[in-house]
């Protein structure tokens, strides 16, 4: 995935590849739009509209309030000093782990294991923009990634992470923003990126949104599909990075995620989205669970506002039906 380089404009190439992908998701969109009530219909545009609007230019400030990092009804001075006192911890927490480093080499061996990782994902990274510029600062990410892992009790580092810090670290210009950020980024989406805590729980509630939603395929995929909707746990370990084509898109979607809207946990109606953009072919071929998981991941390019807007529809349908109460519950 690249970065979309402001001063350069989209090619004609790049939106004519763009409208070919997304066909089946338009169909998908259209077809919701027709099942729908006209007031769960109007509900679903309004929330799609309402979650699709921050400015680039604004992105940088406006995350802070978005993950937590400062109150929506803080003032500038109170901002001020709260950045201060974040920036105080953090230096605190490094000074810690310097101190800590040693005794966490001779008695943890998962913490060795661990750094050696982070250290293999950030080496295999690729750090610059399509002109050649390099994006990110790979001493200063490891360094955070790191951090994280000494510092968090729930989120321990995962392959991924360092793709997600990465983008971090793009938004914002200091280490204790790309630090506190990220800590709160997890919290505000519940962990459900964290495979020990989050992730797992997003694939169950996955398989019930799809037996409830669309038993036909749900049948397909207990059947000859069996095991790819559980094979599905890197679109959520990635918060689905990988299926965008910049970062702009990747941000979009996760800004959505944090304002709660239309639901909690939107990302596993973004990943049934997703899913249903195979399913005609799924169905049509009889695939296998294999198959369906290579058609599956290759689903790239995607366009954010799209796969929002679609996910808003699944949203209002579900909200149509008679929903058990363990979905109403993680949904609500």
């Amino acid at each position: 995935m690249q970065g979309r380089a402001p001063s350069l404009a989209p090619s004609a190439s790049l939106g004519l590849r763009r409208r070919s992908g997304h066909r089946q998701l338009q169909r998908q969109l259209k077809g919701n739009m027709t099942t729908l009530s006209p007031e769960n219909s109007l509900s679903a545009r309004q929330s799609a509209t309402f979650i699709l609007g921050l400015h680039p230019f604004v992105r940088t400030e406006a995350w802070k309030f978005l993950t937590g990092y400062y109150s929506w009804q803080s003032s500038r001075d109170e901002r001020l000093m709260v950045d201060s006192n974040r920036r105080r911890n953090y230096k605190a927490l490094c000074q810690m782990y310097e101190k800590i480093q040693p005794l966490l080499e001779n008695l943890h061996g998962n913490f060795t294991e661990t750094r050696n990782n982070i250290a293999y994902d950030i080496q295999r990274l690729y750090d610059k923009d399509p002109l050649g510029n390099v994006l990110v600062d790979k001493k200063k990410l490891e360094k955070t990634l790191l951090l994280s892992y000494v510092c968090n009790t729930k989120a321990e580092y995962q392959r991924g992470f360092h793709e997600m810090v990465m983008l971090f670290q793009l938004m914002v210009g200091h280490e204790h923003e790309t630090f506190w950020l990220f800590q709160f980024f997890l919290q505000k989406t519940e962990h459900s990126c964290v495979i020990n805590i989050g992730v797992g729980k997003n694939l169950d509630m996955l398989n019930s949104v799809i037996t409830l939603l669309d038993p036909e395929f749900a049948e397909h995929l207990k059947g000859k599909g069996s095991g790819a909707v559980q094979s599905l746990f890197p679109w959520f370990c990635l918060c689905f990075q990988r299926a965008f084509k910049s970062f702009d898109d990747v941000w979009r979607l996760w800004e959505v995620l944090l304002t709660g809207k239309p639901c909690r946990n939107f990302q596993v109606l973004v990943a049934y989205s997703m899913l249903q953009m195979v399913r005609e072919q799924a169905l049509v071929e009889s695939m296998s669970g294999d198959a369906i998981l290579l058609a599956c991941n290759s689903l790239i390019d995607l366009d954010a506002d799209e796969l929002i807007s679609a996910a808003c529809m699944v949203y209002a349908e579900l909200m149509q039906k008679e929903v058990p109460q363990p979905l109403k519950d993680f949904f609500l």
